[in-house]
């Protein structure tokens, strides 16, 4: 709450109790949380241009203090002269470290860190001809708000909606949910059917490698210790392309994957002329299913050729049986969500026939 209170965004009630969402309270209840959340952002309204800092402090929202943290910040940083970063050799770089830290907090808690989350050179989103570009340290909550991915993806936003939490979201980088190398990770999933392609530098060179070519096996990558992610790219949607991304979980949201997939298909007089078609939870990599989308090129798009997609697919993945659920679960899945992106994409498809 204190994070929204210092943000910009309009002090509306739906975000006020949009930027706590996630967190789970065993003790106080719900309602009277969003309550405090509805009153706070009574209290913003009357903030008009002022620093949002100022005004919080003004109010009686927050301590006094906050009103002085980014001048005390910024002497900080001047009287450890860049050690604040500590970017020296050898230091692990963290994006957002919303899993890492979770993953590996005593390994990293007290490690020599360059945090790359705010490096200017390493953020952004912006189209180039019929490309977008993106710096790998953008946030889920930066794609959510980039009028290139409001152009591109309208459905975008719902498709995040079942991606973790609004504070997460502020948080997570997108290069950091590739190179975490999660078989289930979301935009992962998301970018590998958009066959993105992905910039790495040592500081001197560059070189390129497909996101689909990253993963050599569980938590390895084509990637050198000092290899550094600079840039990732992948061509926009034409008028004859579609796209979707399908996920189940326990929850529906603020919960990990048992599956997810996500397609991106061009059709030309409904005869598929290229398909990328990527899935999570049915691997130890996030993976391409290329065999299924050989199958699916170069033709029409009918219930049968659906169901023999289906039978393909199944023949490209190895799932195990873990705490999101069994192996014959998570192919379930799979057949589910492949029959979903070609019933959301082709309404004309007669339902029935698929899952019959």
């Amino acid at each position: 709450m204190a994070g929204f209170c210092l943000s910009k965004k309009d002090p509306t009630p739906q975000n006020a109790i949009a930027a706590v969402d996630g967190n789970i309270c065993r003790c106080t209840g719900y309602k009277s949380i969003e309550r405090a959340a509805i009153r706070v952002a009574n209290l913003l309204e009357e903030r008009n241009d002022e620093d949002p800092a100022t005004f919080a402090v003004k109010q009686a929202i927050l301590p006094p203090y906050f009103a002085t943290i980014r001048e005390r910040l910024h002497l900080l940083s001047i009287s450890l002269n860049g050690e604040l970063t500590n970017e020296r050799p050898g230091a692990q770089r963290v994006g957002g470290g919303t899993d890492v830290y979770v993953q590996k907090h005593d390994e990293i808690k007290d490690a020599s860190i360059q945090f790359l989350f705010d490096t200017a050179g390493l953020k952004g989103i912006e189209q180039a001809g019929n490309q977008c570009l993106i710096g790998p340290s953008t946030t889920v909550t930066d794609l959510m708000e980039s009028s290139v991915m409001k152009t591109y993806f309208p459905d975008f936003k719902s498709y995040t909606k079942l991606v973790s939490s609004t504070p997460i979201r502020n948080m997570a980088t997108i290069g950091g949910n590739f190179i975490n190398a999660s078989p289930i990770g979301d935009f992962t999933i998301f970018f590998l059917a958009l066959d993105a392609t992905l910039t790495f530098s040592d500081g001197n060179l560059s070189r390129e490698v497909l996101l689909r070519d990253l993963y050599k096996g569980y938590k390895t990558l084509d990637k050198r210790q000092e290899d550094y992610l600079e840039q990732i790219r992948f061509d926009l949607p034409d008028k004859n392309t579609r796209f979707n991304f399908e996920k189940v979980s326990k929850r529906t949201h603020l919960d990990i994957a048992s599956v997810n997939s996500a397609i991106r298909i061009a059709v030309q007089d409904d005869v598929i002329t290229n398909v990328r078609l990527a899935a999570g939870g049915i691997a130890p990599i996030p993976k391409q299913l290329t065999k299924t989308a050989e199958f699916l090129t170069g033709k029409l798009v009918t219930e049968e050729l659906i169901r023999e997609a289906v039978a393909i697919a199944q023949t490209e993945i190895a799932p195990i049986s873990d705490a999101r659920g069994t192996e014959a679960y998570k192919r379930l899945l799979l057949s589910q969500l492949i029959k979903a992106h070609f019933i959301k994409l082709f309404p004309k498809l007669k339902v029935e026939q698929l899952i019959s």
